[in-house]
């Protein structure tokens, strides 16, 4: 549904912190699933850990914002500009079920469950394969700076 070179269009994030590789679907207003291809040539690798690689969780929970924030520009209809950012607001019910490692490909299912005012609020769930690594509710805010 969506290549790399768009999501570049649409989000400002870019290496190393570029988490988010293809969206597979988007409904606006309602889910977006996307994807996230873990390498071993990720940069964090190198310390998390050196003898048992593993994708940190606060990265899943920013992957899992990234594809929110690409269902929030989609759904607002409107387009990245350099006055237009996107915050984490808050996060609940963070929980980490399996470890995330280089050659696993992560799904990030987001659904967003409500918008007011500016601030949306997201269910999260990462998976690879079938098994969840990783939920959470996410809120974000999206605001205009000058």
């Amino acid at each position: 549904m969506m290549d790399i070179h768009e999501i570049l269009k649409k989000l400002p994030h870019r290496y190393p912190i570029l988490l988010v590789d293809r969206v597979l679907s988007l409904e606006k207003d309602k889910s977006i699933q996307a994807l996230k291809n873990v390498s071993i040539n990720e940069p964090y690798f190198v310390g998390h850990f050196p003898n048992r690689p593993v994708m940190p969780g606060v990265l899943m929970l920013e992957a899992m914002a990234q594809a929110a924030a690409l269902l929030s520009f989609a759904s607002a209809g409107k387009p990245l500009d350099d006055n237009t950012i996107y915050y984490f607001a808050g996060i609940d019910a963070a929980r980490f079920k399996r470890p995330v490692e280089p050659g696993d490909q992560l799904i990030l299912d987001v659904e967003l469950l409500r918008q007011k005012s500016g601030i949306y609020k997201f269910k999260g769930v990462a998976r690879v394969a079938d098994a969840v690594a990783c939920e959470a509710e996410l809120m974000c805010t999206m605001r205009t700076i000058v």
